[in-house]
């Protein structure tokens, strides 16, 4: 076995990251090296990394010096490209608590063009699926049943392998740099796992899940529940309040950019392996475009023709929400249609069921086979050219160094 980099970054739940911590010095080899960031923390992280790094000379430490988050998205390559020193670096969140096993079970599996995942163990705080194990452990640190878990554990193992991906997840450092890493496009964060891992795919790269290494896992305690979880009277488990406004937004913005670089929604099968529908290049010829329904429809497509009245209001309030160039996206009706793909409608007949045909727009064309004109709904669709454009994805275009300048 050879040492891995756990790659934590961290925000102002300190608690988390001393469970975390304690639990990978505690479990596994001592030789695996821990890189953190603190985000510009205000409950004392900073101060307790520094003493940490004191003690344990494998530790790493960077800070955001703020006095805005930078968020892991940006962060998980801070920390593997400047600090990390090993050849494997693991995704590792700062409400994990690694159990005995799990690096062994790691470079069981791991190799060049390998992406392997551990099992997660949860409390019942999320609906259930085939990727991982329900068990109530505990909901907080302060409450978690250590020793019962180390006692059973064990028999949670299957002896065998899945194909999803998810964090924690381990990979080379080389195969990580090779497609760019995260993209900045979603920092702080939200949507950069499922557009990295849509990448890893189109780059050929194995997904494997063991089901003998597993890591105990709070969930969202970052910024998406960030009052942490409470059990009623009864034993039922439960976030304490609804997600914050901070995720809200930033995952309406996320989502947003990740449609318009993918042409849909995140797709994955049960295992959570990626499921990539192909991506072409769609230019929308709208008439009688509203300003809502140009907000509804621009990520939809590469290119959206309106007539002039909202695009300057619509590109002054939308801009700062993307790293895409929507002078280069949304443009007059006068303006010569390039499109390989061409949807032409009126926007006035659009109603939320012909809004699903815009959604599956990828699946309809493929289905399709064939250049020409077809009419469906209220949509007159003109295939000019069939060719795809989802592994020009594959490389990152965005720089995390040019986004911090």
């Amino acid at each position: 076995m050879k040492p891995i980099s756990f790659i934590q970054p961290s925000r102002s739940n300190l608690k988390y990251l001393k469970w975390s911590y304690n639990s990978i010095r505690k479990n596994l080899d001592p030789m695996h090296e821990i890189c953190w960031a603190d985000d510009f923390s205000t409950d004392g992280t900073w101060e307790w990394m520094q003493e940490i790094v004191k003690k344990d000379p494998n530790v790493k430490i960077h800070r955001n010096e703020g006095p805005k988050r930078l968020g892991h998205t940006i962060l998980y390559d801070t920390l593997i490209n400047d600090y990390a020193t090993n050849d494997v670096v693991m995704i590792y969140h700062a409400d994990m608590y690694a159990l005995p096993g799990l690096d062994e079970e790691v470079f069981r599996y791991i190799d060049k063009g390998v992406v392997v995942s551990a099992t997660r163990i949860e409390p019942p705080l999320h609906p259930p699926g085939p990727e991982k194990i329900l068990a109530d452990y505990g909901i907080e640190p302060e409450e978690f049943e250590e020793q019962r878990l180390l006692n059973e554990y064990e028999s949670f193992k299957k002896g065998n392998v899945s194909t999803g991906v998810f964090a924690p997840w381990a990979i080379y450092k080389s195969d990580f740099q090779s497609i760019g890493g995260h993209d900045p496009l979603y920092a702080p964060q939200s949507k950069e796992d499922s557009d990295i891992f849509n990448r890893f795919k189109l780059a050929g790269y194995k997904f494997i899940q063991t089901w003998d290494g597993f890591v105990y896992h709070m969930t969202c305690r970052g910024s998406r529940f960030a009052d942490g979880a409470k059990r009623n009277p009864t034993g039922e488990v439960f976030m304490k309040n609804r997600e914050t406004d901070e995720w809200l937004q930033q995952n309406n913005r996320s989502t947003r950019n990740f449609i318009r670089k993918w042409g849909h929604f995140v797709k994955h099968d049960q295992y959570l392996n990626p499921t990539i529908p192909s991506k072409y290049d769609i230019g929308f010829v709208v008439k009688n475009c509203s300003y809502e329904m140009l907000y509804e429809l621009e990520p939809w497509c590469s290119t959206i023709y309106v007539s002039p009245e909202h695009i300057a209001g619509y590109i002054g309030m939308e801009q700062d929400n993307t790293l895409f160039n929507l002078k280069d996206r949304v443009k007059y009706t006068s303006d010569e249609v390039t499109n390989d793909v061409v949807v032409e409608f009126d926007v006035r007949e659009l109603t939320p069921v012909q809004f699903q045909y815009v959604a599956q727009l990828p699946e309809i064309i493929k289905d399709s086979g064939e250049v020409g004109e077809m009419e469906l709904g209220i949509f007159k669709i003109i295939i000019n050219k069939l060719e795809t454009y989802e592994k020009e994805n594959i490389i990152n275009s965005n720089s995390t160094k040019e986004f911090l300048q």
